[in-house]
């Protein structure tokens, strides 16, 4: 994690096209420019897609930056700690319960925010809830 105020998302790093490594006739100066690779000019992801992807983690690594001036050092290594051993606990109805975890989206700080995964459970086509059941196949 590197510390950084940044609330959105950075670009994607941009390669150079024909348009950028062109001579002075048009085409691409192999001399200057290395061989042209018609894989890094074909740009397969939008800008928009990449912030997507990363905007949580942007917003985290802001909100754990904040933390670190405002509080020390130990605030956001506290939080990092107690979020892995919320997502390596092993508790033994966590299997036959809903996959959601009500302790990391308190860490993430997401406990107020209302998803579709949230009503539904996420659970229209898990198995049944039977914690009986679970419990006999972990003791056999």
């Amino acid at each position: 994690m590197e510390p950084s105020y940044r609330i959105v998302p950075a670009n994607a790093n941009k390669s150079a096209s024909v348009q950028d490594t062109a001579n002075s006739l048009g085409l691409h100066d192999t001399l200057r420019y290395g061989p042209r690779s018609l894989a890094a000019e074909v740009q397969t992801e939008s800008n928009l897609r990449n912030r997507l992807e990363n905007w949580e983690a942007t917003q985290d690594n802001a909100r754990l930056t904040l933390q670190r001036d405002t509080y020390g050092m130990h605030a956001p290594m506290r939080l990092l700690m107690e979020r892995k051993i919320v997502t390596q606990g092993t508790n033994p109805f966590t299997a036959a319960m809903s996959p959601s975890n009500l302790h990391l989206d308190i860490l993430m700080g997401r406990d107020n925010a209302l998803e579709p995964a949230d009503v539904f459970l996420g659970m229209e086509n898990g198995p049944p809830l039977d914690i009986h059941e679970e419990l006999r196949k972990r003791k056999m």
